[in-house]
């Protein structure tokens, strides 16, 4: 049977008023579950990214090839995908469950609103299982401790942990790379990293947009190829390596995508 969160948020928690990053990823993604706050921030971003839109499909359609790399030529069938956002159809356990129905997903955002969808939304298959929690990525210690993920996913066996478009809400260098660390720790060998995030050196050239996002309370930094290259130190990278998330392994549809649109880079590892 499928799983949902445990508590309802309460409604004071929602902040509707404030843009959320969850929510102008969902109004660019052409998605209807945001507000006026978020929308103001997204049109503004988009005014000076034009590319914002294309960029943020791109992530998307990484995250679906990712997730069927893994669980077709990996074997993969445990998930711990932080930053999930609002969900978006095909859904992490959605791709890999249709591989494998017995696959185990745990989700986990800082949103309020995005666990009200979740438990809507974010359901599993009968055979496997789909939890969510809500924590926040600056919190390792809370996502590794939490009961759903204990619950739910298997520690002696491998895990992909996904921090796609979600690292650089930590700006501080240091911080992102003590969280990427300390949550691989536990994981055990043949486990793997799949990490996406903004590169300040892509064609696209982020800059502004980045400048924007923080006006609206957004904290968010971008990063140089060779410093995200560096969260996966320790790791055995899959093949392209690091790089424009729509070259990694791409299908038809990334082929068509032209470098100045897209600004966000990635890399899948696996952990020795």
């Amino acid at each position: 049977m499928p799983d949902t969160a445990d508590s309802e948020p309460r409604s004071a928690d929602l902040r509707t008023d404030v843009a959320h990053s969850a929510r102008v990823y969902d109004y660019l993604l052409g998605g209807k579950d945001n507000y006026a706050a978020d929308r103001e921030a997204a049109e503004e971003i988009v005014k000076i990214a034009p590319y914002m839109r294309t960029s943020m499909r791109a992530s998307r359609n990484f995250m679906v090839r990712v997730a069927r790399h893994l669980a077709v030529d990996h074997g993969i069938r445990q998930y711990l995908d932080i930053g999930t956002g609002l969900p978006t159809s095909p859904n992490l356990h959605e791709v890999v469950q249709s591989v494998d129905p017995t696959a185990r997903i745990v989700y986990v955002d800082n949103d309020p609103i995005v666990l009200v969808h979740a438990r809507a939304l974010l359901t599993s298959t009968p055979q496997g299982r789909s939890r969510y929690i809500q924590a926040d990525l600056a919190e390792p210690d809370a996502i590794l401790t939490a009961p759903e993920l204990h619950e739910t996913l298997n520690l002696g066996e491998p895990i992909a942990l996904c921090l796609l478009t979600v690292i650089h809400f930590i700006p501080d260098d240091g911080e992102a790379q003590r969280i990427v660390r300390r949550l691989m720790e536990p994981l055990p060998s043949g486990s793997f990293l799949a990490l996406s995030t903004i590169n300040i050196e892509s064609a696209a050239n982020p800059s502004r947009a980045l400048k924007k996002h923080n006006e609206h309370g957004i904290r968010a930094k971008g990063r140089t190829k060779a410093q995200i290259t560096s969260f996966f130190d320790g790791l055995e990278l899959l093949e392209p390596g690091v790089t424009a998330v729509h070259h990694w392994r791409p299908d038809e549809e990334a082929r068509k995508i032209d470098d100045s649109q897209v600004s966000v880079y990635g890399g899948v590892a696996r952990k020795p």
